[in-house]
């Protein structure tokens, strides 16, 4: 018999302060094995239309180490690899880790959104850019060493390890595949019948993340750093659930049931799993499936591989019925210093035009729950920016105030026509969703929700450019009571960046023409103010780029680094800076919102300091 083989991962997914999950999927049924020194981790596989898959939990670690691993599966060790054309010919990489948290240590994450999966070569680069997330694994990995320009030159790589990867939509595109994903699509149908060459099911799905998750250098390193996932449009199609009338036209056609049943059941197995705790995942009811079935084994009561296809397809199919019906936000507690809420924006849509929001009722309890104080910072995942360029986000609310009939019948279609055209479909055109959650976020800045945190920060991607934004109360008296600093941290694109023609169109747009446009036009639909005001400190940039956020003693620190090929060495890029955003003021937090709150009134708007910064 052939030796069992690794044919994605493994990815090192949910982490605490004494165990580790460990994502794989392999090429048959077998027993998957996961040994970091004395820590040992089996289970069996489960599969889903015909794909093989184990999610295996290693526990009893020690806090706030990383322990050298392997997996075998039968017995059979496949990671490590021992060929080492796995890794892509680069020389020896460090033993890959299950790392453990210590909440008594600063934390520090890495985040980014929009990545497709094209070659490294000079053709590669020059098409889509260097990828990020290879420049930052190669940094990590040793195999390219810190610049003068690295926020984290001169320290050990110990010391700059980040706890947690996240990424925040678009890690897959369902809609815009590349060469090597067309070349797959054609070897099973006709690419000029619908869907021609975006996905249409199951199958096509797991070859996508195939592609995405085995480049040598970033294989690595999800096999080393833990990693949490949410959905954006891409996974599944340009626009998700953007309106009433888009999942309408979408629903009319012969494929979409397909390829929404494909991409959530892929998303459950890839991305969403690993995302919770296994007291959560024991929770799940799919999920008690495997771990019956486990116990059965034991026990000799049932015998060979649990085939979870069928419920998996249902489970799908009812989570696109009923968004009520499956969650797939969730929130991790990071000890005393941090708290980190993922919220889903696009499956939990409501898109009935008498009552739209971005998140149903049912979700946004779940939200108002979460969002609360007593840690030092409370980080909000969003795959859609909270908050856009102010300009921008009224344009995007009259928008939708225009699609909903506020100007009649006729000019709503036009509305609808502009909506879906031109992607006005973040938060901003969600308007009902997006007050609630400002006055909840309002309520955790003043304090009304436990004691405030020093930060309420939103990470974001979505709209392929960078920046950094901070926001106060608009009441006045609300801000004397505001003690937490509340920012937008935006990165995008890893890599997938805007054509420079098409740069320039969205710094004016988002940031110029839309400033004096959106404030006209927002007023003249009469949409309700927002509780926030708020003003860009940095940006925007539109390199590829990962974020980096670091807690320190007086705050937050941000920085976004990009690759950077050198010698014309397009393998191995280079781990750059491009922006460093520290969200720290020597006087303290209070003094800095004060400051804030002084430019506002004087009409001296971050958005205006940020533009002097620009043209300078």
């Amino acid at each position: 018999m052939e030796q069992p083989q690794l044919v994605v991962g493994p990815l090192v997914r949910h982490v605490d302060q004494e165990s580790a999950s460990v994502w794989v999927e392999v090429d048959r049924a077998a027993r998957v094995t996961v040994r970091a020194g004395d820590h040992v981790g089996e289970r069996g596989t489960f599969a889903v239309h015909d794909h093989h898959y184990a999610l295996v939990d290693v526990t009893g670690l020690p806090r706030g180490t990383r322990t050298a691993y392997v997996v075998e599966v039968d017995g059979t060790q496949v990671w490590p690899p021992t060929d080492p054309e796995v890794l892509g010919g680069l020389p020896d990489l460090p033993a890959p880790t299950l790392p453990t948290l210590d909440h008594d240590r600063p934390l520090r994450l890495a985040f980014g959104s929009c990545r497709t999966s094209v070659s490294h070569d000079a053709e590669g680069n020059r098409t889509h850019g260097v990828d990020a997330l290879r420049a930052y694994a190669l940094r990590m990995a040793g195999v390219t060493h810190a610049g003068d320009d690295d926020p984290d030159a001169g320290r050990a790589v110990d010391d700059v390890w980040p706890n947690l990867l996240l990424f925040l939509g678009d890690q897959v595109y369902a809609d815009e595949t590349t060469a090597e994903m067309r070349a797959f699509l054609e070897s099973r149908r006709d690419l000029s019948e619908p869907p021609w060459t975006e996905l249409a099911d199951y199958q096509e799905y797991a070859e996508l993340y195939r592609i995405a998750w085995t480049d040598p250098a970033n294989r690595w390193l999800l096999s080393t750093v833990p990693t949490l996932m949410v959905f954006d449009d891409h996974d599944v199609r340009d626009d998700w659930n953007t309106s009433q009338s888009w999942k309408e036209q979408m629903e009319a056609t012969s494929w979409w049931h397909d390829r929404i049943v494909a991409g959530l059941g892929s998303y459950w197995v890839h991305q969403h799993l690993g995302n919770l705790s296994p007291a959560e995942r024991a929770e799940d009811a799919l999920w008690r499936r495997v771990l019956d079935h486990e116990e059965a084994l034991r026990d000799g009561s049932a015998a060979g591989e649990l085939d979870l296809t069928d419920a998996v397809d249902a489970l799908a199919e009812r989570a696109d019925a009923d968004p009520t019906s499956y969650r797939w936000s969730f929130a991790r507690d990071l000890g005393s210093q941090a708290r980190l809420v993922v919220v889903d924006s696009r499956a939990a849509r409501v898109l009935d035009p008498e009552h739209r929001s971005m998140l149903d009722d049912a979700e946004m309890s779940w939200l108002d729950a979460q969002l609360r104080g007593d840690v030092e910072h409370l980080l909000v995942g969003t795959s859609l920016p909270f908050l856009l360029a102010p300009g921008l986000h009224h344009v995007e609310a009259f928008g939708e105030a225009l699609a909903q009939g506020a100007w009649g019948e006729r000019a709503g279609r036009v509305g609808e026509t502009l909506r879906q055209a031109v992607d006005l479909e973040h938060w901003a055109a969600f308007q009902d969703g997006f007050r609630a959650v400002a006055d909840m976020v309002l309520e955790v800045a003043t304090g009304r929700r436990g004691r405030a945190p020093r930060t309420v920060t939103f990470l974001s991607g979505d709209v392929h450019h960078s920046y950094v934004s901070e926001a106060v109360a608009r009441d006045h008296e609300t801000a004397e009571r505001q003690h937490s600093r509340i920012v937008q941290a935006v990165c995008s694109p890893i890599r997938n960046p805007l054509p420079r023609r098409m740069r320039f169109a969205t710094a004016a747009l988002s940031y110029g023409l839309a400033g004096p446009i959106g404030h006209v036009v927002a007023r003249s639909a009469k949409v309700p103010v927002a509780g926030l005001r708020w003003g860009m400190v940095r940006g925007p940039w539109f390199d590829n780029n990962l974020a980096s956020l670091e807690v320190t003693d007086d705050g937050l620190r941000l920085w976004w680094a990009r690759g950077a090929v050198v010698d014309d060495d397009h393998d191995r890029p280079r781990l750059t800076c491009v922006a460093e955003v520290p969200l720290v003021d020597e006087d303290g937090t209070g003094d800095s919102l004060r400051g804030l709150r002084r430019r506002f009134a004087a009409g001296g708007s971050l958005l205006r300091r940020g533009r002097r910064e620009r043209e300078g």
